[in-house]
């Protein structure tokens, strides 16, 4: 084991390697910083140049972007109170004030503490809870598999946002379009053209639906004149301060590994999360909100605490824990890879290298954001006339180069219009994903595990492990059920 884990640091640490994360984790922090641009808009546009390179590289790009985007978006939040990402929504209610009293260098080196540190714990936790969990799913089968796959999609109700109903219409679009093209048995399903036969492509698709709606949002709903962006000020961080936050730090990281491996959550509740519970217990709660350096450490250590964490479901299960890692899931398959316990057997040579090049994108994360510090102030106001452009360009050329097709530039702008409009009509485009990517995978191990039983559909129940998900799947629904329940009934109050 020690002489592959020396093998793989040696692959990993090449300079075309610790180049390709250096520029991953620095586009992601610029992109972050950037209001609008999001880090799954990052990982998206990423994705078509990652098809011409080795499967270990362009998997550490996108990680990289991942997290250098989770990071990135706390610089405007603090600079212009105009938080780059969902996930740095909290960092601003202190950092913006911070950056007011001329302590926006202070905010932002506290910001980039924490989310290093909480980088690396998360990092730890993948290295060790992956393998034995890709382990333990050694022992399933097609049944289990699709109790699993079950219960995967039932998290599309914690990411459904604030309408339970839309977000089960998103699931449904999702599941209905995954099943254009051929299924496991020759048959050909909505094959409408020659060109639909194979089904849709994952690309063209998740780069649609997430990047192009972006773009159309900032061409038609032109955004408000920016804020005079704040001077960095007082930069460094004392012992003192760091010490007193450094609770914050820990249990934000923890909480941010743990939200993270469970599907469906992600960075952002786990950052709101990490925030309300440091208020809590700090002494200082009384201040947050008004320029605390603990709330931007709560806020940021578990943001980027997630980013990790986020990876040991897609590892180990193969099931894809927010919208970013199911842009990750389609990599992995376009590379030949298949997610999954079965991963930990035939190449595990491959993760080795992964996760030491995870270990090395934090340093790089650190490097990254302190080398970038005094032109983050600029960085925030990239014109957007100069950046729809370029990025409409981007995703044309990229989508295109992938197979020469112009079927798939056509999927690309037909998802990129409707994506916008289930933005118009709030509708969440992350069940839509997550069901996307699980939908042939749980109609695969359906009709595997009836197969195997001749249609007897007592099979899905046999074993404790389906039970176990059975019993996860109703304890889901139940507490949705009850959440909805009392959404209806405070609506009703605020109405009265």
């Amino acid at each position: 084991m020690l002489n592959d884990i020396l093998t793989a640091f040696q692959a990993v640490a090449t300079f075309e390697n610790l180049l390709i994360m250096a520029a991953g984790i620095w586009g992601g922090v610029i992109i972050g910083a950037i209001p609008g641009m999001t880090g799954t808009m990052a990982v998206t546009l990423a994705l078509p140049f990652t098809f011409y390179m080795a499967p270990v590289p362009s998997i550490l790009l996108l990680v990289a972007l991942y997290k250098g985007s989770t990071y990135g978006g706390s610089v405007s939040a603090i600079l212009i109170k105009t938080p780059g990402t969902a996930s740095a929504a909290c960092t601003a209610l202190d950092g913006y004030p911070l950056a007011q009293q001329g302590k926006a260098g202070k905010a932002l080196n506290m910001a980039l503490y924490s989310s290093v540190t909480g980088d690396f714990i998360s990092n730890m936790s993948l290295i060790f809870l992956a393998a034995p969990l890709a382990a333990l799913a050694l022992h399933v089968g097609p049944p289990e598999y699709f109790m699993l796959m079950l219960f995967a999609l039932t998290t599309v109700a914690g990411v459904s946002g604030n309408s339970l109903l839309l977000g089960l219409v998103s699931a449904c679009l999702g599941l209905l379009l995954a099943t254009a093209g051929e299924d496991m048995y020759g048959s050909f399903r909505f094959a409408f053209t020659n060109d639909m036969q194979a089904g849709l492509s994952v690309a063209p698709v998740l780069i649609g639906l997430f990047a192009l709606p972006e773009l159309i949002k900032l061409i038609v709903m032109r955004a408000a004149p920016d804020n005079d962006t704040a001077k960095l000020g007082d930069q460094k961080v004392s012992r003192a301060e760091f010490l007193g936050s450094l609770k914050s730090i820990l249990r934000g990281s923890a909480i941010g590994a743990v939200m993270g491996a469970i599907p469906g959550i992600g960075p952002s509740a786990a950052a709101f999360f990490s925030y309300g519970e440091a208020q809590r217990s700090s002494k200082n709660g009384k201040n947050f909100g008004k320029g605390e350096l603990e709330g931007i450490a709560a806020s940021e250590s578990a943001n980027n605490g997630a980013c990790g964490a986020t990876m040991i479901p897609l590892l180990a299960l193969g099931v894809p824990g927010d919208v970013i890692t199911g842009v990750m899931l389609g990599a992995f398959m376009i590379q030949g890879l298949t997610p999954g316990p079965l991963l930990f057997q035939t190449n595990m040579h491959e993760i080795y290298m992964l996760l030491i090049g995870m270990l090395f994108s934090s340093l790089l994360l650190f490097g990254a954001g302190k080398i970038t510090m005094r032109m983050f102030s600029y960085v925030a106001h990239v014109p957007q006339t100069l950046l729809t452009p370029a990025v409409l360009l981007l995703c044309l050329f990229g989508i295109y180069s992938i197979s020469s097709s112009m079927f798939d530039v056509a999927v690309l702008l037909v998802m990129g219009v409707v994506g916008f409009a289930m933005f118009l009509l709030n509708i969440p485009a992350a069940p839509f994903l997550i069901a996307f990517i699980l939908g042939p995978m749980i109609e695969e191990n359906l009709r595997r595990a009836l197969a195997i039983s001749r249609g007897e559909p007592g099979i899905l129940l046999s074993s404790p492990i389906t039970w176990v998900f059975a019993a996860l799947i109703l304890f889901v629904a139940g507490l949705t059920i009850r959440r909805e329940f009392q959404k209806s009934k405070e609506r009703k109050v605020t109405q009265s």
